[in-house]
């Protein structure tokens, strides 16, 4: 199996914007700090992944897929940790 030129350029795209969110979700973990993270902004955000996921499965876009795939589970556990933590206070 080839990959075409568009689908490099797609995982690429992927594993960088998912790179590029580690740290963040790294020092959340670490941290425990969520208080700078808006929960309004961080579950829009879950949800716009979790539709590029779905999308992705649509077409059939492995990149977009697997970022996505990546990217959800970071983001729904920082959600989760915002939630637990602000019934917490």
């Amino acid at each position: 199996m080839s990959l075409h030129w568009m689908d490099w350029i797609g995982y690429a795209a992927a594993t960088l914007t998912t790179a590029s969110f580690v740290p963040q979700a790294w020092l959340t973990f670490r941290s425990r700090d969520v208080s700078g993270i808006s929960l309004s902004m961080y579950s829009v955000f879950t949800v716009g992944i979790a539709l590029w996921l779905a999308y992705g499965f649509a077409l059939g876009a492995w990149p977009v897929i697997i970022a996505n795939i990546v990217t959800l589970g970071l983001a729904a556990s920082i959600l989760a940790m915002k939630l637990v933590m602000s019934r917490r206070k």
